[in-house]
């Protein structure tokens, strides 16, 4: 219990606040799994449209305190690569690097 006035005021923002983060997290999940529901799918047009709208959520998300930025670009760039493997792009090597001539 708070003894004063303003811990009770921050036990109340941080009832809202946890919340918010609780909602926002739920998004980013709901997504990420129609996305990969898709992609086990097979069908490369709806997984593509999941993958805009995923991301499009995580972007929203990684503007907040919710989430931070490079874990939305990991997220992101997780799901780009299975999109692309499933459209046919993917399994390539990097190619090797050389020695530049100066």
């Amino acid at each position: 219990m708070p003894n004063t006035k303003s811990a009770a005021k921050r036990v109340r923002q941080t009832k809202k606040r946890n919340a918010l983060n609780n909602w926002r997290k739920r998004q980013v999940k709901d997504a990420v799994k129609a996305f990969l529901a898709a992609v086990t799918k097979g069908d490369a047009g709806a997984a593509e449209k999941a993958y805009r709208d995923a991301a499009s959520v995580v972007d929203r998300v990684a503007t907040t305190s919710t989430m931070h930025r490079n874990t939305a670009a990991r997220r992101k760039s997780m799901m780009a690569r299975r999109l692309k493997t499933l459209q046919g792009g993917g399994g390539a090597a990097k190619p090797a690097k050389t020695a530049r001539a100066k």
